[in-house]
């Protein structure tokens, strides 16, 4: 169908806010393609048409109403919903039913992401020093990643992760055993503009202007290659327009040996929650 509408999809997240302010729920239904279901998180990543008085025609993630039952869907899926848009600004889907099935089959292959207890693809990446680096270096480490670009304007998505980390480092810091047992990495989704001076530059920000603490969180750029092979393992969702990037969420979690653990949004999960997983992991390991 189409491409992401940055452009529209930023002023979209701006009438959220606007028109849920002091305003009863409202409801917009939709047709659209399922790219992408995360059952882990309840949340369908959709590719759909206009939505007259809601949001242009896009692809974007959204979190299903718990009442909904999305065993029967799957990507590739043609599906009708409704968005119901509370007072607050928050969104869900509800009423999702399937209308084609047809190309199921062919889209699960195309974007087979992993599952919990599954290996990671070992991909290359360059970090904020210039250095290369595989996702196997830090075996026997229990690992945190996300997904980030630098120049991302939209204050609750790579800011908020970025700054989640940042708590997450900061806790995790309090112990040197712990510390030296776990690792946070950055991936940024911008391979043509964030090179490793700029994601330099980016993480000490966020690291208090200390680079001796980019020995426990890393900053890292892959080939497009290489984001592609991670995308579709964690189901991420981008795409670039007019220099900027419109994308969903993941952020997982992934054992000393390499295997997926854990995935959340951005919205359904805090430093607490993070730091806890993560030391649930090392009990194991004792």
């Amino acid at each position: 169908m189409r491409a992401f509408a940055v452009r529209s999809f930023l002023f979209a997240c701006l009438c959220f806010v606007l028109c849920g302010c002091g305003k009863s729920e409202r409801h917009y239904d939709f047709n659209g393609r399922v790219v992408s279901k995360v059952p882990e998180t309840h949340t369908l990543v959709v590719d759909h048409e206009n939505i007259p008085g809601f949001m242009s025609a896009m692809t974007m993630p959204y979190p299903v109403a718990a009442n909904v039952d999305l065993s029967g869907v799957e990507a590739g899926d043609q599906i009708t919903a409704r968005v119901v848009l509370n007072k607050d600004g928050d969104y869900e889907l509800t009423k999702v039913a399937v209308t084609d099935s047809s190309h199921r089959q062919k889209e699960v292959k195309e974007t087979r992401q992993l599952f919990p207890g599954e290996e990671i693809p070992d991909v290359e990446l360059v970090n904020q020093d210039g250095k290369k680096l595989r996702l196997s270096d830090f075996r026997g480490k229990t690992v945190l990643l996300t997904f980030i670009y630098t120049r991302c304007p939209m204050p609750t998505f790579c800011p908020r992760l970025s700054s989640l980390f940042a708590a997450v480092e900061k806790e995790l810091a309090k112990d040197s055993k712990e510390y030296s047992r776990t690792q946070l990495i950055s991936v940024s989704i911008d391979p043509k503009f964030d090179t490793p001076p700029v994601l330099r530059k980016y993480g000490l920000a966020y690291l208090g202007e200390d680079e001796k603490r980019f020995e426990h969180w890393s900053f890292t750029v892959p080939t497009p290659e290489n984001l592609k092979k991670l995308a579709q393992a964690f189901a991420l969702v981008y795409e670039e327009e007019d220099n900027q990037i419109a994308h969903s969420m993941s952020t997982v979690l992934i054992g000393p040996d390499g295997k997926l653990i854990k995935e959340w949004n951005v919205s359904d999960w805090t430093t607490a929650d993070a730091v806890a997983a993560m030391r649930q992991v090392e009990n194991a390991k004792n």
